[in-house]
Order: C-alpha cells, then structure tokens, then sequence
C-alpha cells in the first residue's frame, strides 16, 4: 500500500514538473526568446517523444520566429508522436493552412474539436489562433471558437487577448471592441504585462504616442523580463523620430533575446536613427552568420558611404551596392539605390559612370528626376558640362524647387557656357534676394552686368560692387578669401567716381586709397593718389 502511495506521489511530482516544465517554455516563446524555449522544447520531446502537445507548441516557437518551414516540420510531427491527441490535428491543420490547403486544414481542425466535443478551450483558443495568423483569415471562425473557449474558461487570459487581436482585425478603423476585450485581461490580472501592450499598441496605431509610450513604461515596470515591451517600446520611438530611446530599447531587448533576428531589427534601428557608423558592425554581424537579405545589402551601401571614417569605406560600399542590384528583385529598386551607387561612383573618382546612374534614374519619373537634378549639375560642373547644369537647375527652377546655392551654380553656368550674361544676371539677382549677405553673389553679379555693359554706358554694377565692399569688413579686406574681391570692386567704383556723369572727388579718393592699401604698387591707384 506504501508502495502504490509512492508511485502516485513519483507520478504526480513528475506531471507537476512537466507542467511547469512546458508552462516555462511557452512563456519564453510569448517572452521572445526562442533559442533558450527551443532548448527547452528539445528537452521535452527528448524526456517525452511521444505527446503531441510537446511537437505543437515546439511548432509554434519557430512560427512565432519566424522560421515557418521548421514550424511546419514540428506541427507535423506531433500525428507521429501521438495519433490520437487533438494537438496533432491541430497541429497538422495548421501545417496544411500555411500551406494554402484550407479545406484540408479545415477537416482536420474539425476533428480536432470533434474529439473534444468543443469543450477544451486550450484546442478552441489553438484552431482560432491558426485561423488569425494564417495568410488568409478567417476572422469569424475564429471570433465564434474564441467565444465558446471564453465560456469555458472566462478567466483565461490568452483568450481573451486573441479575441482582442480578432476584433482589431475586424475592424481596424475602430480599436473601441478590441479594447474592451483587452480590459477584460487588465480586470482578470491588472499587471499583465501581454494586455498592457497590447492595449499600448491599439494607442500606437492611433498616433498618440505619449499614452502608448507610457503603457510601454508600465509593462516593462511590471515585468523587465517581458522582452515584447521593449521591442513595441522600440518600434514606437522609430514612428516619432526618436532614435535615441529607440536605440536604447533595443539594446534591452537583446540582452533577453539575442537571436539574429532581433540583431537585423536592431541594425534597422541604428540605421534609420542615422547611426551608420554603428550599423555596419551589426549588419556585418547577421550577414555572416547567414541571416542575410537585399535589404541587408542595400544598408550596407548606404552606411558605407555615410560613414566617413569606416576603412575603405567606397569600396566596400560599391561592393555592397553590387550585390544588392544582382539579389534585389527588380521591382523593388527604388531611386536611391541608383543614387547612392552613383555618389560611391562619383566618391571613387569615377563621376562619368555616376553620371549614367543617375541619369537612368531621372528617367524613371518626376520625383527621381527633381532629386537627382542637383546631383546631376554638381558632376556636370566637375566636367564644365554647362549646358548640363543649367537644364538641370532650370528643370528644378521650373518645379520651384531651386534653392540659394543652386542660383550661384546657375548663374556661373550662364556665364562661362553660353555667355548669356543677362541670365546669369537675372540667377544671381535672385541669389542675392534669398542670401542677402552672400558675398559671391553680388560680385558674380557685377561681372555678370559689366559683361552686358563693356563700355560702361550704363554702369550697371555700382551697386552690385558696392556691396561688396559694404559687406567685407575692413579687417578683412586683405584675407585671401576677400582681397581679389575689394580690389576688383574699388578699381570699379574708383573709375566709377572719376568718369561717369556722377563724378564724386571725395569718393574717388576713397576707392583708390583702398586700392593702394592693398596693392601698394598699383599704378592706377599710384596715379589717382598722385604717388611716385
């Protein structure tokens, strides 16, 4: 009798594990950590290779990882550990439903909750949520299993969560049914972290960051190991350009779960916070561990060029946008893969081949065409293309979209291209109202207007020298940036105040004293001042 009593205890103390055991494992897939819960589940399926519940929720962990093929293997597995558990048909159904197969799936889920009598809300709650994650919903189906789980067991908290996931799919224009379902989790267990982010995400969606945020904050108070909070956590600071917290969430979120997966979202993060320098490690990381893809690539690229002080950075990036164009689907090259292959380009010396890029990418429409426009002029500058930067500009000056530095561009082109020096006048004029203390405009403009008045009939750039020497402080006047500058202008105004219809002595004498100042030896100045 002892003997029997002792053998019941074993075999209790030994469910009672196991329940904790698989309880543990599963709360490390909804954690997100699913390398440490596949060594549990291996564990399991080890101690125990013929329960079907071990195979299904081993199955789940690798489709809540994204890992779709090995989830499929496992949740066909559990028909060969036990044929007659109502987890291996559902377990089956699931594979088949991935798949496509939905009237398969649809047979084997209803034996699945035939063998139960549709009494079992852990196997209602598994066929609903088979139908809310597959590729093709069945919303209904699974809001009517949801409500025959909840009358079973009204406090299980999962259920009620997906009835809340269900009904934000339903109808997503409106958040009010979801909410209710997941206040409904917050009455049962008001610290349950899964229902606060659950709440904060339908807050997220809605914009209101501040709520969101705050719900985040609570979950991760509650349960700091709760690793899905700071992933939400993180993904809500990238929508509202807060980089920096994101960063700093992601960083928690892999000291709980370290999977490459979770690295490639964090190199995302680091990227689109501008971070490129600390992106290339990261994404450099995934890649050789054979997490790759196109856009693994195309991050690379663009990092490479960004990041200045990266070792033969423009190499590397040109490498990187090669393999990206030769993995990348064709329709899903968008304009600035072609801009930045041609900036490595132009960075590598070779500025005619950036020219072809980026003239293939104006080609493909408006938006590329006015983006690279300015690109375009700059490498046509480089050649002293000048027809080619002015089409360019005064594409963009069409669209108005030029801007004060591009007018300085315009206008030179005018000048030295064509020689038409009326449009050269009229880009800089325009340059000199949106930068009204830019020095070179002004100068470039009295050029501009003494190359339409040769003979000085009009003397149209008195003003435009007299800025000049208005803006140059005296103390500057004789720096190498400004002394070619004062003198050209003073030359002007001098001559200016000695031989046209405004003759003004005292002026003269100013102009050429300034002359003289700079240029000691200067003979017009010499002999105005009456030097020897």
């Amino acid at each position: 009798m002892k003997l029997k009593k002792l053998t019941l205890l074993i075999i209790l103390l030994n469910t009672s594990l196991f329940a904790q055991t698989i309880t543990d494992a599963i709360k490390k897939t909804e954690n997100e950590r699913f390398a440490e819960a596949t060594i549990d589940f291996n564990k399991l399926i080890a101690a125990n290779p013929i329960d079907a519940c071990n195979f299904f929720y081993a199955g789940e962990n690798y489709f809540e990882k994204g890992e779709l093929d090995s989830a499929v293997i496992f949740w066909n597995k559990t028909m060969q550990a036990d044929p007659k558990s109502p987890f291996s048909f559902v377990g089956v159904g699931k594979a088949l439903l991935m798949k496509g197969d939905v009237a398969g799936a649809q047979s084997q889920f209803a034996l699945a909750l035939s063998m139960t009598k549709n009494k079992n809300s852990e196997i209602l709650r598994c066929v609903a949520k088979a139908y809310l994650t597959a590729e093709s919903k069945n919303l209904d189906e699974a809001i009517r299993l949801l409500n025959l789980a909840i009358k079973k067991t009204p406090a299980d908290i999962d259920c009620h969560l997906l009835m809340g996931d269900a009904l934000n799919y339903k109808t997503p224009e409106n958040g009010s049914a979801a909410i209710k379902s997941y206040n409904e989790v917050l009455k049962i267990n008001p610290k349950s972290p899964k229902g606060i982010v659950r709440t904060a995400k339908l807050y997220q969606r809605a914009k209101n960051y501040r709520l969101a945020d705050s719900l985040y904050k609570v979950a991760k108070a509650i349960d700091p190991t709760y690793a899905p909070s700071y992933r939400e956590n993180a993904e809500l600071n990238m929508m509202f350009n807060q980089s920096e917290k994101a960063i700093e969430n992601w960083q928690k979120y892999l000291s709980l779960n370290n999977s490459y997966d979770s690295r490639f979202r964090y190199a995302v993060a680091l990227f689109k916070g501008g971070r490129y320098c600390e992106a290339i490690p990261e994404i450099l990381s995934v890649k050789n561990n054979a997490f790759t893809n196109y856009f693994i690539d195309r991050m690379l690229c663009y990092s490479y060029y960004e990041c200045t002080t990266e070792p033969d950075a423009i190499k590397k990036g040109l490498e990187a946008s090669a393999l990206f164009f030769t993995t990348c689907p064709a329709d899903k090259i968008v304009f600035t893969d072609y801009k930045y292959k041609g900036m490595l380009l132009s960075k590598n010396g070779q500025d005619s081949l950036a020219i072809i890029e980026f003239e293939k990418t104006s080609s493909l429409d408006e938006k590329s065409a006015l983006e690279l426009a300015s690109d375009l002029a700059k490498l046509y500058m480089k050649f002293k293309n000048y027809n080619g930067v002015i089409a360019k500009y005064e594409y963009k000056l069409a669209n108005n979209k030029l801007v004060g530095g591009e007018y300085y561009d315009l206008g030179r082109a005018y000048y030295f291209g064509p020689k038409n020096y009326v449009a050269a006048d009229s880009a800089f004029s325009s340059l000199n109202r949106l930068s009204s203390k830019y020095i070179p405009g002004y100068f470039w403009r009295a050029r501009a207007q003494i190359a339409t008045d040769s003979t000085k009939a009009n003397w149209l750039a008195v003003k435009s020298y007299q800025s000049v020497i208005d803006l140059i402080v005296v103390e500057e006047r004789s720096s190498t940036k400004y002394k070619a500058f004062v003198l050209e202008a003073s030359r002007y105004l001098g001559d200016y105040y000695v031989n046209s219809p405004s003759k003004d002595p005292a002026k003269a004498k100013e102009c050429w004293n300034i002359v003289y100042s700079l240029e000691p030896e200067d003979k017009q100045a010499k002999a105005f001042l009456g030097i020897k």
